[in-house]
Formats: structure tokens, C-alpha cells, sequence
């Protein structure tokens, strides 16, 4: 076998790959005589079927298998050895029949896209901005507000009012008013605050048992995964709806009394402390809130360092052979315009893709089954501190973990979280961060802007 590659041109190259008969031979003779030995064909004792019809029924398939291994294995095993950057995969170059009936030496050409060679600097005039989130009042005592609901009193009154939540018997109408036969039913709870059109939204103040409404749920209820969960419906039966008219039987009307901000409910937030007063309660919230906004203060600045290096190295790629790529090898059907559309984020995700492979190279950072092992136990544990669930010994917990990671896409999700963690400490080491301080609202407004 022979394997030559031809000088890089535009960030890509081409291998030949040239096969002769004496390169397979062995192993198709090897897999014939197997056949032999197997096979049963009408007329002959196991095993003595004359070769010729063995290999006149079986040699082709044989010879197509051995020759597109060989080629797969060797194919890679040049680009390992020479450490060629491919990206993407090999690419076929002839779309011609090859005449695997008459032929015993064949030659196969592929096109390869390659990496380019770059190095990441940064100066000490490189800096980034980190935002520390802070949690004014007003976004303290909305926190202070939903704990208060979260420990509070349900009732049942007898007349609905703002703000409470309304159980109701939901039937599909037909075109004229009728219940329809076989139509969608279904009972769920109505959370009146949750409708956002005013003129509907009152439509539900007032309301006893046994009232009905009619309504175009449509409408009334903007949010459609809301909606589907509210009809017992899926999104597409939602789509199809044939009436969007329902009537709405009361069944009974809820109201949740929120608790008072008091000792009584200080204990029952924070078992383990104790708090005598709103201001420390509040200064608790505030904590816990701010802690918790560093997971968003993180991902901005990842999301600021992946801008800040994919414009500062400017690397270059072969975009016409990615673009072929990305139609040929597609899973699903891709059209040229398709990819077009959708390249520049590609080509941006793979130059950072590149570049980040390129840091952790460099900073030597690796993640092995024990790394995997711990982060997971870790995760495992405050979840189910999280939950209020009692503290469990260190064999349930190492038991959990190795479950968890036996899911291929759970373990890649985790690989990814601990990566992730490990960079962000990288990027906050070598770049000069100004530390800024900003509300919740001008970061969301400001993180949507981005």
C-alpha cells in the first residue's frame, strides 16, 4: 500500500491512497476459506463446497470490506503519525463507480481540510470587564415576597380575587358553543395573575363554583407550552387546534395567604440559624442572591473571552471544503443555502474550538475518571441538600455518581461543567479583569444586548 499526500494549497491537501492486490489478498483468502467452512449451499456437505463457487458468490463482498478497512485504518493511521490537523474528516474526491468486479488494484483519493497553526499571547494591556451582580431592595423583597407565598396558608373562598388561582373542568366547544363530543377535556388550575390581557384576566375575578366561562384559549393564554400542559395536550395537537373556543366550569377557588416575615418563618427558611429580624433576613437573601449571580457573572465573561480571542488571532479556515463537509456528511438532508445561512456561527465555534484546545494544551489541563468521579459526588450531594434530603453515606453517594456517568450524554454534560470550571480559572488568571459592579436588571439588559 502506498499513501502520498500533496502539498497544502488554500488550507487543504489531498492523499492517494493506492491499494494492490497483494495488500488484501491474504485476509480475503482467509475470510473465503472461513466461508467455506460455514457454509451450506444445496448440494454439497457442510464445508465442501468446491472454492470457486464460494469465492465466485462470496470474493467481491469480501474483497469491498478488507480494501475499505484497510483503507480506514491506514487513511489514519498517516494522519496520526504525521500529525496532520485535519478538520472535519477525509473527503472522497471521485464520485465514480469503482469496478470492484475486474479490478485487483485500486487507488482512492480524499480531500482534507486543515487547522491552522497559530499561538495564543495576550499582553498585560488585555482586560476584560467582570460584572459583580449586586441585589438591590426591590429585587430583595420580591425574594422575600415568593418565600412568604412558599410558606404560606391555602384557603378556599368562596369568590375569586386577584391574585388567586382558579381549579377548573376545561371542555372544547364546537363551532356552535355545544360541548363537543370527543372533544379535549381536562381540569387544571388557573393562575389568574399569569393571564396578561387585562380585559381576560378579569374575566376570572368574581367567579364561584359552578360558574362558566367561555374562552379562546388561544388568546387568553400567551405562553403555548403553558397552554399544552394546561389542555394535557402536545405542542402539535396544539397547533391543529379544530376549535380554540373552551368552556371553563369552576371547581374550586384557591388562595394562598402568604406567611408573615417573622421568627417562625426565619426558622423554617434557615433550620440551622438563627434569625431574630427582618434586616439580617434580608441581609441573608441579599447573600445567598449575589452568591447565586456569580454562575451568570462567569458565563459572560466565558462568553466575553470566546469574542475576545476568536477576534484577536483571526484564524483562518478552509470555508469551501467546511461548507462541502457540512452538506456531505449531514445527518439530515442540507442544502449549500442552508449551510451558507448558518456558517458564520459554525466557522466562529469551531475557531474557538481551536483556540481553546489550543489553552488547555498549553495550561496542561486534563480530566481523568477519578476528576469525573469526585465533581459528580460533589454535585450529587448538594442536590440532595438542596431538596432537604437527608445527608447520605459516602458508598450510596459514589453508587449515584458512577450511575450518572455510565449516561454517555450526562457524562459528556459533566466533562463539559468541569472543563468549564477549570478555564474559567485560567481566563481570570491571565486577564486583567475590571472588577464592575451592576443591578440584576441593567445585567440582564445588558447580557441580552450582547
Amino acid at each position: 500500500m502506498k499513501i502520498t499526500q500533496s502539498k497544502v494549497k488554500n488550507m487543504m491537501s489531498s492523499i492517494i491512497v493506492e491499494v494492490e492486490e497483494s495488500d488484501y489478498i491474504e485476509k480475503v483468502d482467509a475470510a473465503l476459506k472461513k466461508y467455506r467452512k460455514d457454509a451450506v449451499i444445496p448440494g454439497f456437505r457442510k464445508g465442501k463446497t468446491p472454492m470457486s463457487i464460494i469465492s465466485k458468490q462470496y470474493k467481491v463482498s469480501i474483497v469491498v470490506d478488507e480494501v475499505n478497512k484497510m483503507i480506514q485504518d491506514q487513511l489514519y493511521k498517516h494522519i496520526t503519525d504525521k500529525k496532520v490537523r485535519v478538520l472535519g474528516s477525509p473527503m472522497p474526491m471521485s464520485s465514480e463507480e469503482i469496478d470492484w468486479v475486474n479490478s485487483v488494484d485500486f487507488k482512492f483519493e480524499y480531500e482534507i481540510g486543515l487547522a491552522p497553526e497559530f499561538d495564543v499571547k495576550l499582553s498585560g494591556k488585555d482586560s476584560l470587564d467582570y460584572y459583580n451582580i449586586k441585589a438591590e431592595e426591590k429585587l430583595v423583597d420580591n425574594y422575600c415576597t415568593d418565600i412568604a407565598k412558599r410558606y404560606g396558608k391555602m384557603s378556599n373562598p368562596e369568590v375569586s380575587e386577584k391574585g388567586d388561582m382558579v381549579f377548573c373542568a376545561i371542555n372544547q366547544l364546537d363551532v356552535n358553543g355545544v360541548l363537543m363530543k370527543n372533544g379535549i377535556s381536562n381540569d387544571a388550575t388557573v393562575s389568574i395573575d399569569v393571564i396578561e390581557d387585562k380585559k381576560n384576566q378579569k374575566k376570572f375575578l368574581g367567579l364561584k363554583k359552578d360558574d362558566n366561562l367561555t374562552l379562546n384559549v388561544v388568546s387568553t393564554f400567551t405562553n403555548q407550552t403553558d397552554l399544552a400542559a394546561m389542555l394535557n395536550i402536545s405542542a402539535d395537537e396544539l397547533k391543529g387546534l379544530v376549535s380554540e373556543d373552551f368552556q371553563f366550569t369552576v371547581k374550586q377557588v384557591n388562595r394562598l395567604a402568604p406567611s408573615e416575615l417573622n421568627e417562625e418563618l426565619f426558622a423554617k427558611v434557615y433550620k440551622e440559624e438563627s434569625i431574630k429580624d427582618v434586616k439580617i433576613f434580608k441581609a441573608k437573601i441579599k447573600e445567598e442572591a449575589e452568591n447565586s449571580f456569580i454562575v451568570e457573572s462567569d458565563r459572560m465573561l466565558k462568553n466575553d473571552v470566546v469574542t475576545f480571542f476568536v477576534n484577536k488571532t483571526k484564524l483562518k479556515l478552509p470555508d469551501e471544503f467546511l461548507k462541502r463537509w457540512l452538506v456531505k456528511t449531514s445527518e439530515k438532508p442540507l442544502t449549500m443555502e442552508q449551510v451558507e445561512q448558518e456558517y458564520d456561527m459554525y466557522s466562529k465555534s469551531l475557531k474557538w474550538q481551536l483556540i481553546e484546545n489550543k489553552i488547555l494544551e498549553e495550561h496542561e489541563i486534563k480530566i481523568n475518571n477519578e476528576d469525573l468521579l469526585e465533581h459528580t459526588k460533589k454535585m450529587v450531594a448538594f442536590q440532595m441538600k438542596q431538596y432537604g434530603q437527608a445527608s447520605t453515606d459516602e458508598k450510596q453517594l459514589l453508587d449515584i455518581s458512577e450511575n450518572i456517568l455510565k449516561n454517555d450524554d450526562e457524562r459528556k454534560k459533566i466533562s463539559d461543567q468541569l472543563f468549564d470550571e477549570r478555564t474559567l480559572v485560567i481566563y481570570k488568571e491571565i486577564f486583567k479583569l475590571k472588577n464592575k459592579s451592576i443591578s440584576y436588571d441593567d445585567f440582564v439588559k445588558l447580557a441580552s444586548e450582547k
